[in-house]
């Protein structure tokens, strides 16, 4: 039977790459709803349209502090496990778990 704590790794890491993936999604929807926005503007669209634009983009600013909230905690949470499951450090999930905290600590620019 596989040991219970490359399940847990496998589990952590799997919402730490997720959570990143979320946030650059998120960058790149708020990148499209500026774009959108500018061209509300520049077709002379009405004053409700723009608006509406304007909180979908606002809707979409506001899910970053939330994402990096999120990720910061997973990141946090995993970094410990790793810390505390060294003896598992030749396992596949293990390296994995490494690559996405590498990926996760430059998103929150550690």
């Amino acid at each position: 039977m596989a040991d219970p704590r490359i399940k847990q790794i496998k589990i952590k890491t799997g919402v730490l790459k997720r959570l990143t993936k979320e946030k650059t999604c998120y960058e790149k929807e708020i990148i499209q709803e500026e774009k959108r926005l500018e061209k509300f503007r520049e077709q002379g669209k009405d004053e409700y349209e723009l608006k509406k634009q304007n909180e979908v983009l606002q809707e979409s600013k506001s899910m970053i502090p939330d994402c990096l909230k999120r990720l910061s905690s997973a990141y946090l949470d995993i970094t410990n496990l790793l810390k505390t499951e060294e003896d598992l450090k030749d396992s596949k999930e293990y390296f994995e778990a490494e690559e996405a905290c590498t990926a996760a600590k430059e998103m929150l620019g550690l």
